[in-house]
């Protein structure tokens, strides 16, 4: 069943593997020849072709076969004004005729930076680079050089970018992950360092008193705990108040810092993620949406940690530099989207999550099927689980519920909404309550005309 009313674009929903048009199969075609894979990033999805987009507007895209879609990956989760936001664009197009890039600073990296001093009472002081990865690398770098100890404890199945240590476990499965009382260190890619999988300790999401007796043990060692408050790719799930708490004491009381990863999270709140969860963290990472859709990272903190990277005086404990490192388009961008960014625009957020999220349970509990719904503010994950997973292991699909996913992928996309397929959705200011009811409209029918076929794991 298709939603003609809501799409007037979408042609008849097709079914199968392939959806992508003419113009994207061609472009697919030219980028095989140049690219190892086809495409540039391993994110890219491909159900077996990616679907190329000519522009976006709103929280919409089209691709370049002129097909509109409900964006509800953002760029996973980067966009949160949508796409070619109006007073980004033009403040962009203003920074574009002064100048692109310097070798000295700028005023505006000064005002983006007050601004989110400003509304996270603990950063008080913070640095830009250019991506989420090297946020991460430098704050543990920052951690290193403050302990002197070499070592990092992470959650298991947490992304926390590319940088050797934090992939450690990044994508274990039932095969490698060892036993749940002592998670193993799992390379993530061929010729990974042996000496780095000593030193990660992988703590499992939830698990108070495994991850307690994981960070004593190992608390000599250990210069940082690494967690995202609601790791998207370990199952967006959200942190028990307990695991929170025992993660902050047994932390102080050993002398090892707290990097909160809020790259993806920020986005929960005016003071972001941890203030939601009760999270005190020594050391912030940021990006996505601080960038204003423009590549962007910072690390954030306390004062004296944060001393690592001082060079006032002599070479500082951890040099951080970048040539595009707060470059004046991205601090362009990322304040004109921060400032709009009010708490206004939260609670908007906050309200069309919400009313999703419970929209998209009714239906579950309509059809008696094996979905639940985890998320918070903008953020929602779809999982085919009877029950909410409570940490990565809970939430790792089998082959079955692998092919049930991705079914549900291609049904949202003939429909005309773009759903990440085994990451966190998300939703952007543009977006009305028109859009939450297609999508919670689309979730129905796929479960009436397509999920009641599926033969379902045993919970």
């Amino acid at each position: 069943m298709t939603i003609q009313s809501a799409l007037p674009q979408a042609p008849a929903r097709q079914t199968g593997p392939t959806q992508v048009g003419p113009r994207s199969q061609d472009a697919f075609r030219r980028a095989s020849c140049v690219f190892p894979d086809g495409t540039t990033r391993v994110t890219i999805e491909r159900d077996p072709l990616p679907r190329y987009v000519s522009h976006g507007s709103g929280a919409y895209v089209f691709d370049a076969d002129g097909r509109r879609f409900l964006d509800l990956n953002a760029n996973f989760t980067t966009l949160i004004h949508g796409h070619a936001f109006g007073p980004v664009v033009s403040a962009l197009e203003r920074q574009l005729r002064d100048g692109t890039c310097f070798a000295n600073p700028t005023e505006r990296e000064i005002e983006l930076a007050e601004l989110i001093c400003g509304r996270v009472a603990a950063i008080e002081r913070i640095r830009f680079c250019n991506t989420g990865t090297e946020a991460v690398m430098f704050a543990i770098k920052a951690a290193r050089a403050w302990t002197g100890r070499p070592a990092i404890a992470k959650i298991e199945g947490a992304y926390h970018g590319a940088y050797d240590w934090v992939e450690v476990s990044q994508s274990s499965g039932p095969g490698n992950w060892g036993d749940a009382a002592e998670p193993q260190s799992v390379s993530y890619y061929k010729g990974q360092p042996t000496s780095v999988l000593k030193e990660v300790v992988p703590l499992r999401f939830n698990d108070v008193q495994g991850a307690v007796e994981r960070i004593e043990h190992n608390a000599d060692s250990l210069a940082a705990i690494v967690i995202d408050p609601m790791p998207s790719r370990a199952g967006l799930i959200a942190p028990d108040p307990e695991f929170i708490a025992a993660i902050q004491s047994t932390a102080r009381a050993h002398g090892i810092l707290i990097i909160s990863d809020e790259v993806l999270n920020f986005r929960q709140g005016l003071a972001g993620a941890s203030a939601r969860y009760g999270l005190e963290p020594d050391l912030y990472t940021l990006g996505k949406i601080i960038g204003g859709g423009l590549p962007i990272g910072a690390i954030a903190g306390r004062a004296s940690v944060m001393s690592m990277f001082d060079a006032g005086q002599s070479r500082p404990a951890v040099p951080q530099g970048g040539t595009f490192s707060a470059n004046p388009m991205s601090m362009t961008a990322g304040l004109v989207a921060m400032q709009n960014l009010d708490q206004a625009a939260f609670v908007h957020l906050e309200r069309l999550g919400d009313l999703l999220r419970s929209r998209l349970r009714q239906a579950i509990e309509r059809w008696q099927v094996a979905f639940s719904i985890t998320g918070a503010a903008s953020l929602f994950r779809i999982h085919p689980k009877r029950r909410p997973p409570r940490d990565f292991r809970e939430a790792f699909w089998s082959p079955r519920e692998a092919a049930i996913m991705t079914e549900m992928t291609r049904y949202f996309a003939a429909e005309g909404i773009i759903l990440p397929n085994g990451a966190a959705a998300c939703l952007s200011t543009p977006m009305v309550d028109g859009d939450v009811d297609l999508v919670g409209q689309v979730f129905e029918h796929f479960l009436s005309d397509v999920a009641q076929s599926f033969e379902w794991d045993q919970p």
